[in-house]
């Protein structure tokens, strides 16, 4: 089963979401893929404002909630249309692997290889300088000498170049809820984030045939949550956080 809607104010779950905006491309939706449901949020960046965020610069402390974002958002006359946690994060809470905000390195490339879903070779990097997104191989990134706008480093890579990570099994039992990112053949970046236990093999395929996209990178685990404008999932603290806003 494979079905998607667009979260209206009085369509699905009796009007929590509300998240299409005619004046911008943004789409956010929940979609049914193999038993599973999804949001899915599509931005288009030449028309949408997406921007990622971790330090509070009049406090010099992170935002940690999407509460305490769309505040700030608010003082400088913006509305936070959409919101979810970015990459895996240390204690800080401070990102575990790259982190560039408006074209400053905040954190550096992470090259560990033990430890946890991040050290799961590959992992990658996902990027954003003007209306060109991407999700490239960390050592790739490094190479390419990239100098985006945003950044995030994460792991693993989800889809590369339309193949699934090599550590990936149908048969996998870990299962959790998950998010992550993709970049897609229209050109379009889409955030999803699961709304029950999956396991990477799923969530991947979910992105390379369901939604198109043959890049794709993980981003966290249980605790990752969204907001739009009329709903809210987060219960735990965040590090790096992205958003569309207008």
């Amino acid at each position: 089963m494979n079905s998607a809607r667009c979260l209206g104010h009085a369509t699905l779950l009796s009007g929590l979401l509300g998240s299409c905006h005619p004046a911008e491309a943004l789409q956010v939706r929940q979609q049914v893929s193999g038993g599973q449901l999804y949001t899915v949020a599509t931005v288009d960046l030449k028309r949408d404002h997406l921007e990622l965020h971790w330090i509070n610069p009049t406090t010099g402390a992170p935002y940690r909630t999407f509460a305490q974002l769309r505040a700030r958002l608010a003082k400088q006359g913006q509305r936070l249309l959409f919101a979810t946690n970015s990459g895996i994060y240390a204690p800080g809470p401070k990102p575990l692997g790259l982190h560039v905000q408006k074209g400053q390195t905040l954190v550096p490339l992470n090259n560990a290889r033990s430890g946890g879903n991040f050290a799961l070779l590959p992992n990658g990097v996902f990027w954003v300088r003007g209306n060109q997104a991407g999700v490239t191989e960390t050592q790739a990134y490094r190479r390419s000498g990239h100098q985006p706008t945003y950044a995030t480093q994460s792991g693993p890579l989800l889809v590369e170049k339309g193949h699934l990570h090599p550590e990936f099994n149908r048969a996998g039992t870990s299962f959790k809820v998950r998010s992550g990112v993709g970049v897609c053949r229209d050109g379009q970046v889409r955030f999803v984030v699961s709304a029950g236990p999956v396991n990477f093999y799923s969530f991947a395929v979910f992105f390379r045939d369901v939604l198109n996209c043959p890049d794709a990178l993980y981003l966290d685990g249980s605790i990752s949550a969204y907001a739009t404008p009329d709903h809210d999932t987060q219960l735990a603290e965040f590090a790096g956080i992205w958003t569309v806003s207008r």
